[in-house]
């Protein structure tokens, strides 16, 4: 892996800079999904003390923010156990959030990212990990050049998103 690349988990006294950079890079990465651009629902849901307090306490959740030469460049949450499709929590390892911020993106940081959750999937002996993906986008042909496959659609849980941009992919690679 890039010397330059490191992911330190989560603490709380690193909680307002999970939740600036996590805020920041899902904005600048995802605003045309919301009316008006209003991400106000996903970032109540994912960026606030209380939801980093909840999955702190769930020993299956693992949160880290990424740094490159010595900048906080992005976060990465992972579900170190989810049943998904035919694989049950022991066999599957989830990445559910893996934000950069747009300056930082095509710089290799999103591969050593993949590299990062593979390794943890080996060391926890997993089948497959998985991800979801926006239809439309430079994601998917990211996951898809990692080899990641499609194996199902799915679409953003929340309500008020844009009915148009709601489609996404369920991805897997196997370990």
């Amino acid at each position: 892996m890039n010397e330059g690349v490191q992911f330190e988990p989560l603490e709380p006294g690193f909680y307002n800079t999970y939740i600036e950079i996590g805020t920041r890079a899902y904005n600048q990465h995802y605003r045309h999904l919301w009316p008006n651009g209003d991400t106000t629902t996903y970032i109540q849901n994912s960026f606030t003390h209380e939801v980093l307090l909840k999955e702190e306490q769930d020993l299956d959740t693992a949160l880290y923010l990424i740094k490159s030469d010595h900048t906080y460049v992005g976060i990465l949450k992972i579900t170190l156990n989810k049943e998904i499709l035919e694989y049950r929590n022991h066999q599957a390892l989830y990445l559910d959030k893996i934000y950069l911020l747009k300056e930082f993106s095509g710089k290799g940081i999103g591969k050593e990212c993949l590299q990062f959750v593979g390794n943890i999937a080996t060391k926890l002996s997993k089948k497959v990990v998985f991800l979801e993906s926006m239809q439309k986008g430079k994601a998917l042909p990211f996951y898809l050049a990692n080899k990641f496959s499609i194996v199902d659609n799915t679409k953003v849980p929340f309500e008020n998103v844009i009915e148009e941009e709601k489609s996404m992919y369920l991805l897997m690679k196997k370990i």
